[in-house]
């Protein structure tokens, strides 16, 4: 078993495996929803990264569920990357996780239970790491792996980060390089080099406390954090539930080394283009290509924060100062509720 790939077990790889988001619209509008009670401060309607309650002392409990299939074949790793990307969602409401369930699916006839303890101690090593107990969860036996984490965590709800909130004339930064799913789509298919591996896993392992801390620090605007609907969808969530459009300078956007090359191979995988889909209609594209499309679509697992504030000095030093990169972007602008216009190409074009 010690030669066991992981990632051959799964029909697909990390946060793109998640419903595509207009097939998930569709099955929200469906849905019947009765109003929520007062002390709801963030529900599901504007799409925003958790859910957050207000208790009865004033503290804002912020609530989330991430789970997903191998990404990459490491065991140990594949649980640091889902733990990490379930802490994100609590980071990018301004939140301060402080307690964690593990969610787990594993194939009892097929992978020993050994290799499961691995998994589970990655995820452990991360939560502890970041302050949070990590206090029992839920397992069930599955012909496909799967690991995830419930997340909890508090925010003082005067400072609470919402993706609503963002307003015309804000600067856009982005804390971590895209295409984590085309790097994970190549090492499932074995045409990952060992530095797109190392960059992909060092990127999806890094928790955005401190970008969290820079931004609370900073006062902005809006933020979310970039995962399954990619850069774009996340984008457009944002601007529609704040009720503005942006432009993006394609050269600003970060990208981990060598994605574009695997992207105009086609070593994409069906949901960057669900996302691509989701994003078309509401996207002018300017010059860029289809591949350098789906770049900026591709589905993210534990990538970056995109923040949206008016004073990007403030924010850039509050980041600097923690020693967290991040870059600008892109503005939001006035027009059309979540239309994004692309000026420029792809950094080296």
């Amino acid at each position: 078993m010690g030669q066991v790939r992981l990632t051959s077990f799964s029909h697909g790889a990390g946060c793109g495996c998640k419903l595509g988001p207009n097939d998930l619209l569709d099955v929200l509008g469906s849905l019947s929803l009765p109003a929520p009670p007062s002390e709801v401060l963030v529900a599901a309607d504007t799409g925003d990264d958790a859910a957050v309650y207000r208790l009865a002392d004033g503290d804002g409990l912020v609530a989330t569920l991430d789970f997903f299939t191998p990404i990459v074949d490491a065991r140990y790793v594949w649980r640091r990357i889902s733990a990490t990307n379930a802490l994100s969602d609590v980071y990018a409401m301004g939140g301060r996780p402080f307690l964690g369930l593990n969610v787990v699916n594993w194939p009892v006839d097929d992978l020993p239970l050994e290799m499961l303890g691995q998994v589970l101690q990655g995820g452990i090593d991360v939560a502890a790491k970041a302050g949070v107990a990590v206090l029992g969860g839920h397992s069930i036996t599955d012909p496909e792996p799967k690991y995830g984490m419930v997340a909890l965590g508090l925010v003082d709800p005067d400072r609470l980060v919402r993706n609503s909130t963002g307003r015309d004339g804000a600067v856009l930064l982005q804390t971590k390089p895209l295409d984590l799913w085309i790097i994970s789509t190549a090492i499932k298919r074995g045409v990952a080099t060992e530095g797109q591996i190392r960059s992909a896993v060092d990127t999806m392992t890094t928790l955005n406390a401190e970008a969290a801390e820079a931004m609370i620090e900073a006062r902005v605007d809006a933020a979310t954090d970039v995962t399954g609907f990619g850069l774009l969808g996340h984008l457009h969530k944002m601007l529609l539930a704040s009720g503005v459009a942006a432009r993006i300078d394609a050269g600003e956007v970060p990208l981990l080394e060598g994605a574009l090359d695997l992207a105009r191979r086609d070593v994409v995988a069906g949901g960057t283009k669900r996302n691509h889909a989701y994003v078309r209609a509401t996207t002018d594209w300017g010059e860029i290509t289809q591949p350098e499309q789906l770049v900026l679509a591709d589905a993210q697992t534990s990538g970056g924060l995109l923040i949206a504030t008016r004073d990007p000095e403030l924010l850039a030093a509050q980041l600097s100062s923690r020693g967290v990169p991040a870059a600008r972007i892109g503005v939001t602008e006035a027009g059309a509720a979540g239309r994004i216009r692309i000026e420029g190409r792809l950094d080296g074009l």
